[in-house]
């Protein structure tokens, strides 16, 4: 059974969090490095948990793991060895699962991050999605990460910010091999008819429904103005529940690691919202610089 099927049914909406790396910083931690938020799996592990815990107590239904720039080859050029590589991915589902569990959030669903290869290269490439390597490389950088998350208790995996087509088909076909295993796949858009890679959105996730086990397609990290246009597509080719968790709108520079531009989350993110709900989407949240206070407004504006 598709995991959001149960929460669907009861709420009629999936409320998921927002960004964990914003969270992180607003607590005052410095996430400069290769390894962003991952880092802190080895380092700080129980800010992680309490950002979790902070996100369910803000009304989210869904959490996602701090894993999405954790790979065993990040952790390897940061000198760990193999196995301890692996105990620090499967750390970012332990400390998910432990704040359900702290929170008695028993509902709530835990999604394992599947990022992009473009945030392994850490140079803003999740964005771009045109990697310039063959589907074989791929297949090898996401194959065993997801293979060890998808076996470590969590209810699905979050293929996340996705720019590219060919990524997509090699996550699919990495889907296909795991019976059991649900997951969502959301693309990256610039505007409001195409991944990051240039591809159609509506091929991206017409291929999405065409394999079993896709939870839900949708668009994060995104500009928030697109995401209706995007939506409005997707629920032209597919049933599936369909998913957005925009980012507040500013444009994040790779090579320094600034934002620039106007937040849409300080005037009006939430309220924009409604009309991503209003085109289809039945599960949504935030991205960067959307953090627990924004999400406690989106839950509460859905309630009303």
């Amino acid at each position: 059974m598709n995991p959001f099927g149960p929460l669907l049914e009861a709420k009629g909406h999936v409320v998921l969090d927002g960004g964990l790396a914003t969270a992180l910083e607003a607590r005052g931690l410095d996430l400069d490095s290769r390894l962003w938020a991952s880092r802190l799996l080895l380092e700080r592990p129980e800010e992680i948990r309490g950002v979790h815990t902070a996100y369910l107590e803000a009304g989210a239904d869904c959490i996602t793991t701090a894993c999405y720039q954790a790979t065993v080859q990040g952790f390897r050029a940061a000198g760990l060895g193999e196995s301890d590589a692996h105990r620090a991915l499967l750390r970012s589902s332990d400390l998910a699962l432990e704040a359900r569990a702290r929170a008695g959030a028993s509902d709530a669903l835990v999604a394992a991050s599947i990022g992009p290869y473009g945030a392994f290269l850490a140079d803003g490439s999740e964005y771009d999605g045109r990697y310039g390597v063959e589907g074989g490389v791929l297949d090898t950088f996401h194959r065993d990460r997801f293979s060890l998350l998808a076996g470590s208790g969590v209810d699905l995996m979050a293929c996340e910010t996705i720019p590219s087509a060919l990524e997509a088909e090699v996550l699919l076909q990495i889907l296909d091999d795991h019976p059991g295993v649900w997951a969502w796949l959301s693309f990256t858009c610039p505007d409001g008819d195409s991944i990051s890679d240039g591809s159609a959105f509506i091929d991206v996730v017409s291929a999405c429904a065409a394999h079993d086990r896709v939870a839900a397609v949708g668009v994060n990290c995104s500009s928030l103005k697109h995401v209706v246009s995007l939506i409005s597509l997707a629920r032209t080719v597919t049933d599936l529940p369909l998913i957005a968790y925009p980012n507040s709108g500013e444009q994040y520079h790779a090579e320094d690691g600034t934002w620039s531009g106007a937040a849409e989350a300080e005037r009006g993110w939430v309220q924009g919202m409604r009309a991503v709900r209003a085109a289809g989407a039945m599960i949504t949240g935030g991205c960067c610089r959307i953090g627990p206070d924004i999400i406690r407004e989106l839950r509460d504006d859905i309630e009303r």
